[in-house]
């Protein structure tokens, strides 16, 4: 992706290319995204014998192709307002959009969510077949965790061992992979708002979260930052998801870069369909006031972190 068409998507997302977000957005995509482009080549890397040519294609296909690199934003300005390094945070900003696309590739199977786009283009069992994609996700995922491993990084060893506990546990069956197998049942037995809430927070907030505290963490901020971060990280994935609903609800495949109105058609409960659009948006506004409020001691150095919940309310795909 180039510089000209990041800073476009950014513009786009916050609707004002004067105010520092887009240039953030595009600046933290480029580098984790040139991080990733190197990590992810054709050459074996120590410990490996080859790596199969169709499969790496498959991987770079699921992993570069676009997307807003938001929760890799998330990790770097986290780790930003501690004055954290910035190549290890691009490092764990890689990892987690390692993690957060196997998902997305296993998300899109027949035998899952059955997409046929992603980001506007074909999903890797499109492209390929399904058991490539099967393998470019594994692949993603078990990468993800050589990286915070990795030694001689700019991470420390305890710092690296927590960041990789909690992605594990973000991205595992009390998280992530969790919730969508709630989501999954919710299309026979719809859950209730308790069961929505809960659903929601596993698959799409828990890697959010992570996203959030990863900074402190690298940083070796005490825990009441760690604490705060996570709680921030809370409130703007729930928001993220109820984004979600609405655009499934309002937004067309154009616009969104794959298909919409699939949780209606499945018989999906979602906050917004159970109490309609207009509670959605308010307590969409809720959130983000929410979100705000906990980075108030931060002053200005969150600046940014603020905005980026904002964005989340007023995001368009």
């Amino acid at each position: 992706m180039t510089a000209r068409r990041i800073n476009a998507i950014a513009a786009d997302m916050n609707g004002d290319t004067s105010r520092n977000l887009p240039d953030a957005l595009g600046r933290n995509a480029l580098r984790v995204e040139a991080f990733l482009r190197k990590a992810l080549d054709d050459r074996p890397a120590s410990g490996e014998t080859m790596r199969p040519a169709r499969l790496m294609q498959a991987i770079r296909h699921g992993v570069l192709n676009g997307g807003k690199r938001f929760r890799p934003f998330l990790v770097m300005e986290s780790a930003a307002l501690f004055e954290a390094d910035e190549n290890a945070a691009v490092r764990v900003a890689a990892a987690l959009e390692c993690v957060h696309s196997y998902s997305l590739i296993h998300d899109d199977l027949p035998a899952m969510d059955d997409d046929d786009l992603r980001r506007g283009l074909p999903t890797v069992h499109k492209a390929f077949d399904e058991a490539t994609a099967i393998l470019a996700g594994d692949s993603l995922l078990t990468f993800a965790f050589s990286l915070l491993a990795e030694r001689k990084t700019e991470i420390s060893p305890a710092a690296s061992l927590e960041l990789i506990g909690r992605l594990a546990s973000a991205a595992g069956m009390g998280g992530m992979a969790g919730g969508q197998a709630l989501d999954l049942a919710a299309e026979t037995h719809a859950p209730d708002e308790t069961g929505i809430i809960t659903l929601q927070a596993m698959k799409t907030g828990a890697l959010i979260r992570y996203a959030c505290e990863a900074g402190p963490i690298i940083a070796g901020a005490g825990a009441d930052h760690r604490e705060r971060l996570s709680a921030f990280g809370d409130a703007i994935g729930l928001a993220f998801q109820l984004a979600d609903d609405l655009l499934d609800l309002e937004a067309n495949a154009e616009m969104m870069g794959k298909a919409t109105g699939k949780d209606a058609a499945r018989g999906k409960a979602t906050l917004a369909a159970l109490h309609g659009v207009e509670w959605a948006r308010k307590q969409l506004n809720g959130l983000v006031d929410q979100a705000k409020e906990v980075l108030e001691p931060y002053g200005e150095r969150a600046y940014l972190l603020r905005q980026a919940a904002g964005f989340v309310a007023s995001r368009r795909n």
